[in-house]
């Protein structure tokens, strides 16, 4: 987490959230590139603390991954270290935002809390996701987003705040519609300067980072 309140002065932890090592080239890549993260991310991820933790995890990823390099003896592949953390930086905002949409859809369908939580690795970052939900609603739209996440049914949803159950479904639908629509609108594309980290000596590594993924 970030120690400083400003961007200027601001000091990443040399661990993340997890208890992993991030290298001290890594750590000051990702210092450097802060400034810019830190734009990039606050219309997504809103909460400083939660976009300088995000950083921190990709920094100890990309530190992971440079270690297997290393003791494979496979030879340097990212010369512009800042715009790879960043690349990867920007992947992982993106999949949190997805991940944000999928709660979205979850309290419309009435998948309780509990099954979205069900993978204790990941119960952290569901309970920072439902909390940047439920900041995005009024108050009625918020306690009714609550509700169904817990398991509540509309037809016990709607007389707590005086409408039928149709009624409530209706509204809430049309706020998710709308949070959804602002999510999607509010989506950056990659600033050039982060776009010249993508030469040949970095996609052995890119690619490496997407097989990752997908696993």
């Amino acid at each position: 987490m970030v120690s400083g309140a400003a961007p200027s002065s601001f000091r990443l932890n040399s661990v993340d959230r997890h208890g992993r090592q991030i290298d001290p080239s890594v750590l000051a890549a990702a210092e450097t590139i802060f400034p810019k993260a830190l734009d990039y991310g606050q219309s997504l991820l809103g909460d400083l603390a939660v976009i300088a933790n995000t950083l921190e995890e990709v920094a100890a990823n990309v530190s992971q991954r440079m270690a297997r390099r290393d003791s494979s003896g496979e030879p340097e592949a990212i010369r512009n270290l800042p715009g790879y953390v960043f690349r990867a930086f920007v992947r992982e905002v993106n999949r949190l935002k997805n991940k944000e949409l999928a709660v979205l859809d979850a309290a419309v369908e009435g998948q309780t809390l509990a099954q979205r939580l069900a993978d204790p690795a990941r119960q952290l970052e569901m309970k920072v996701l439902v909390k940047e939900c439920l900041a995005r609603f009024d108050f009625t739209e918020r306690d009714m987003c609550w509700r169904r996440l817990e398991g509540f049914t509309w037809d016990e949803i709607g007389p707590v705040h005086e409408l039928s159950a149709h009624a409530a479904e209706v509204r809430f639908r049309n706020a998710v519609r709308a949070v959804k629509a602002k999510l999607v609108r509010s989506r950056k594309p990659l600033p050039p300067t982060a776009q010249t980290a993508q030469n040949e000596q970095l996609m052995p590594a890119m690619e490496a980072d997407d097989d990752e993924r997908k696993t």
